[in-house]
């Protein structure tokens, strides 16, 4: 029998196969007093879903590929463990009163809806996915805003931010830093970069994540992102957010304030750490984790970004600045563009072509409704696959 005190926070995680689905289960794990898992989804890694299922005992399990529902169906059936399937399942669960706390760490588009519907029945939610806010930052702010339901940042970068401002109003915020390690590319030439493999851009210096999001902090788009996250999560403007790199990822973010003082985050490149923060706020959970010694970074360096060598950056602030349905083109042709490059379909430097494009060819809409984004997304998918058919050649 499942003993559940009414003490510990309620979770449901979505995404619980991924790199943060994974890092939360341990943080639940080093904390078994404090969280019970309720909900546990995965798209198409159903063995590890079998397997976080029978260690965590949780309420229900969504399978989002429906072709592997009878597996897991079949592996917990003797266990109390409701199993559904499908996509819409993943957003549905979300309704259920268990619930107090939903970690969205699906990737890209699809955390839009499950992330609404986490709204409107009034669950707080840590948001580890930024495309959240990207596509559609001002409807979800204001949906959140009206109803009282707080979005915890789970993003390195953001929760240093968050932590910064604790304290603080946002009147006196003059600028934020969000820092980069510059990925495993930084220094290169175009020429270089013309030919990397899938294989290097995969090879990140510092974090341990996903393929996509990997992929996104080679190009710099993982910052472009979350840029736009920082601008509907902070109420500021493009101008009030600069990047800066910092290999030794040390430092995770910075808030300059109407004073001239400064305020940073530190710690280790442990995703771990900012998930633990989300999970236990307002309050601090102690933790074994490991700790940052100075004697181990003498040197913390910090340098501008290569926007010739990085266009995505760019592409990101215009699109932030013109507002509308533009960073919702934006992700959807890098979505597009980095599944092409992790099939050999594009060279690196051609994701930005194919994003420009987009943002080029596609309808603006100044003010778009939920059904609005739903229509450029996948327009932009389309638009996205003809432009790289054209320069594709195998």
């Amino acid at each position: 029998m499942r003993d559940i005190s009414s003490s510990k926070k309620r979770l449901a995680l979505l995404g619980s196969t991924g790199s943060i689905g994974t890092q939360t289960l341990d943080v639940v794990r080093s904390n078994p007093e404090r969280f019970s898992v309720e909900v546990l989804t995965a798209q198409n890694n159903c063995d590890m879903l079998i397997r976080q299922a029978r260690e965590f005992l949780p309420n229900a399990v969504v399978i989002g590929n429906p072709a592997c529902y009878e597996k897991v169906a079949s592996a917990l059936s003797n266990m109390q463990v409701k199993v559904f399937a499908g996509n819409d399942s993943i957003t549905q669960i979300i309704e259920m009163d268990i619930i107090d706390l939903v970690v969205n760490a699906l990737v890209g588009y699809a955390g839009l809806r499950p992330t609404l519907r986490a709204i409107e029945y009034g669950k707080t939610i840590a948001l580890a996915n930024k495309e959240t806010l990207v596509i559609a930052g001002d409807l979800v702010m204001e949906k959140a805003r009206a109803g009282r339901v707080p979005i915890l940042p789970v993003d390195s970068e953001h929760s240093a931010i968050f932590q910064c401002l604790t304290g603080e109003t946002r009147e006196s915020v003059e600028m934020i830093y969000l820092t980069a390690s510059g990925g495993p590319f930084r220094g290169k030439t175009i020429e270089y970069l013309k030919s990397v493999t899938k294989e290097a851009a995969l090879k990140h210096p510092n974090w341990k994540m996903g393929n996509k999001i990997t992929i996104d902090s080679a190009s710099l788009m993982n910052k472009g992102l979350e840029v736009i996250e920082a601008s509907w999560l902070f109420g500021l403007k493009p101008e009030q957010i600069e990047v800066i790199i910092h290999p030794q990822s040390v430092i995770h973010s910075m808030v300059q304030f109407t004073d001239g003082s400064m305020k940073a985050q530190m710690g280790l490149p442990d995703m771990r750490l900012p998930i633990l923060y989300a999970l236990g706020f307002p309050g601090r959970i102690p933790s074994s984790f490991p700790r940052f010694n100075f004697t181990d970074y003498p040197e913390l360096t910090f340098e501008k970004p290569n926007r010739d060598l990085f266009p995505n950056l760019g592409l990101a602030y215009q699109a932030l600045g013109m507002g509308g349905n533009m960073a919702c083109i934006l992700n959807a042709a890098n979505e597009v563009a980095v599944q092409s490059f992790l099939h050999g379909k594009i060279g690196f430097m051609r994701m930005s072509d194919v994003i420009e494009h987009c943002m080029k060819t596609i309808a603006f809409i100044k003010k778009p409704t939920y059904d609005d984004y739903v229509g450029t997304h996948q327009e932009s998918i389309h638009k996205a696959e003809d432009f790289i058919s054209t320069i594709y050649n195998p």
